[in-house]
């Protein structure tokens, strides 16, 4: 089954409004045939919804550099290893495609359920990174990479992209998703976008959603944190950066520290003495109010 987006409202088979949302993954290939066989390129942009100015930013530039742009809105159940944080994270379809027709109303919208992506079978494959899973987010998510694998390989083989798009915020991802392509010789480009931040410098993310307007504007300490340990990695050392890190949330009332780690950006392993010739990348983890942020920074 497909829908047809007319003034918001969700209208089963209208053919009035240019703008498509797939349920159903058979439908999708379908109407993705008309693209294939026009031998343009798709750009595709994997999300899980609650979309913010960041995702927008993703889209633009899929839209901006290929043919035909998919963007999938799917709250994969598998990536998550805490169930309220699977039962609380946002879903808001209508307002997502009414943010969707502001880049533009040719992109084509697969909001699938949970039975259409697994088929009843809601495992995850396990996936050999080669070690780049087990640093930082794979260290505390048990399994969670695991479930990226998983569903973005299930995505790829339905929309079978051109290019893909996403954001740094989430860089151990994307280079999780780069190694995916790698080792399964999937025929995508990966495209790594930059952050978006709001005015506070809080990295833009769907889970900000649940953040009180306090919380959300006490959580610019994060950002602000993360550069002043980048300025004391200058000329310092990095157990000097991190015990600056663990001092200001060991300190503030709401903001708990999860994990904060300086790693090498390439194979994405803590390090705890400065080498030349040698890329670094911070990697920071929080909770406010049980609401989970995470952030990164070149260093």
């Amino acid at each position: 089954m497909h829908l047809f987006i007319k003034n918001s409202k969700f209208v089963p088979n209208i053919k009035i409004a240019t703008m498509y949302i797939f349920n159903n993954k058979a439908d999708l290939k379908q109407h993705l045939v008309t693209y294939n066989s026009k031998n343009g390129t798709v750009g595709f942009v994997p999300t899980m919804g609650a979309l913010h100015a960041g995702h927008l930013s993703l889209l633009e530039k899929s839209v901006k550099n290929n043919d035909f742009t998919v963007i999938s809105i799917f709250v994969n159940p598998t990536q998550f290893n805490n169930p309220e944080d699977l039962l609380k994270y946002p879903r808001t379809l209508e307002n997502d495609v009414q943010k969707i027709k502001l880049v533009s109303e040719e992109i084509v919208v697969y909001a699938p359920d949970v039975t259409d992506i697994y088929e009843g079978n809601l495992t995850s494959e396990h996936f050999d990174y080669e070690g780049i899973e087990n640093q930082m987010e794979g260290k505390f998510r048990p399994g969670h990479f695991d479930g990226v694998g998983t569903v973005v390989k299930r995505l790829f083989e339905i929309v079978m992209p051109t290019n893909a798009y996403f954001g740094e915020k989430d860089f151990q991802q994307l280079q999780i998703v780069k190694k995916l392509v790698e080792i399964k010789n999937i025929p995508v480009t990966i495209i790594g976008c930059p952050i978006f931040r709001e005015s506070n410098g809080l990295a833009m993310s769907s889970r900000n959603e649940r953040l009180s307007a306090h919380e959300r504007l006490e959580a610019g300490i994060i950002f602000e944190t993360l550069k002043k340990a980048k300025s004391i990695f200058k000329t310092k050392t990095i157990l000097e950066a991190k015990v600056f890190v663990e001092k200001v949330f060991a300190n503030h009332p709401i903001i708990k520290l999860e994990y904060f780690e300086i790693a090498n950006e390439r194979t994405l392993v803590s390090c705890e003495k400065k080498l030349d010739a040698t890329q670094y990348r911070a990697f920071i983890a929080v909770f406010i109010n049980n609401i989970r942020l995470i952030d990164t920074i070149s260093f």
